[in-house]
């Protein structure tokens, strides 16, 4: 992606840019689905956030799961407020790449979502994606509840022995309650809708995900 980051350390919090009092602007309509990305209020649907590298494949990734209701690009797990991609880039906002899947756990419950983001990319790599290289790629999960922080960290010890039986590295992925979701600018919303031959790095490491 441009503006890529070579930064591979998180600044500390006094570090952080300063950032913005005004929250981005974006249309609050799926380009694929036609749903909202921002609910007011989701029952009987519930939302989950995870980083896997560049946002554009791994949202294309979710919302081509049947009972993803909707699906949104933005940052987490940082310091700057409202943050734009260029700041996150920079490695000076503590930011991640993120994307918000907004789901109907009775046809795909968060254990399957699990599955898939375990599937879908490398998550040994620490501060990198592929080719992606910087703190906006790392591999992360951000939870709602504790229960969603439960089947996560049991998740990792299951997809931990996958992997080292097959001879990878520790895992890397950051598993945190979620704090703020900062959404990120228009264009980057269903990128990969808009320009089908956007760039996509999106890979994983042909160890499927075997937990429940």
């Amino acid at each position: 992606m441009i503006f890529a980051s070579k930064k591979l350390t998180l600044p500390e919090p006094a570090q952080a840019l300063p950032g913005r009092d005004t929250a981005m602007l974006f249309t609050n309509k799926h380009v694929v689905t036609g749903h909202p990305l921002d609910l007011p209020s989701l029952e009987p649907l519930q939302q989950a956030y995870f980083g896997m590298g560049c946002f554009w494949g791994v949202e294309r990734k979710f919302w081509q799961q049947a009972g993803v209701y909707s699906t949104a690009v933005g940052y987490s797990g940082g310091y700057t407020p409202n943050p734009t991609y260029e700041e996150v880039c920079s490695g000076l906002t503590g930011h991640n790449e993120v994307v918000k899947v907004i789901f109907d756990p009775l046809i795909i419950p968060y254990a399957a979502l699990l599955r898939l983001f375990w599937s879908s990319h490398n998550p040994t790599q620490g501060m990198q994606q592929g080719n992606d290289i910087g703190t906006q790629y790392r591999s992360g999960i951000y939870t709602e509840n504790v229960e969603q922080l439960g089947a996560a960290l049991a998740s990792k010890l299951q997809y931990q022995q996958q992997l080292t039986l097959a001879g990878f590295k520790a895992i890397t992925t950051e598993i945190m309650p979620m704090t703020v979701f900062y959404y990120a600018e228009d264009y980057h919303q269903q990128y990969l809708a808009k320009e089908p031959m956007g760039y996509c790095g999106l890979r994983g490491v042909g160890v499927l995900y075997e937990g429940a």
